[in-house]
């Protein structure tokens, strides 16, 4: 089976260990790519600068407050560009504000989760995800 390859876009330190080690841990392979800001994951998802050769993500986990860019902009942009917008997108922040919510489904989100402050929640939370993203829902095929 091929790797699925995961986008993700954080830029707390903590978070990103603790997603990247639960991501180990899931029954699908999988490889994982961590970009720290929303521009950094802009030029990612466009094959643009030091990424023109990196493999379109089959997944994408993303933070909402991101410096540079935000998550809502990161949505915007890649949801408006028809090469990109199948990418599906699970937003995963510690905003649980309804605002954040609505924007990002209003910005075509696939997913909004507001991230547990427990380890063994956010644990779960990341399990859930392979269960329903990687398992249950059928992913695009890359062209």
């Amino acid at each position: 089976m091929k790797p699925i390859n995961i986008l993700l876009i954080e830029d707390n330190e903590g978070d990103i260990v603790l997603t990247v080690d639960a991501l180990k841990d899931f029954t699908i392979p999988n490889t994982v790519s961590v970009m720290r800001d929303g521009w950094e994951g802009l030029q990612y998802i466009e094959n643009a600068g030091q990424y023109f050769d990196k493999p379109e993500p089959d997944l994408v986990l993303l933070d909402i407050n991101l410096p540079k860019i935000n998550g809502h902009e990161f949505l915007l942009k890649v949801k408006n560009n028809k090469a990109k917008k199948h990418i599906p997108i699970v937003v995963l922040s510690t905003s649980s504000s309804p605002s954040d919510v609505m924007l990002s489904y209003q910005s075509h989100a696939n997913c909004y989760i507001t991230k547990p402050v427990e380890v063994e929640d956010f644990s779960r939370v990341l399990s859930s995800i392979e269960n329903f993203w990687l398992s249950v829902a059928q992913l695009p095929k890359h062209a």
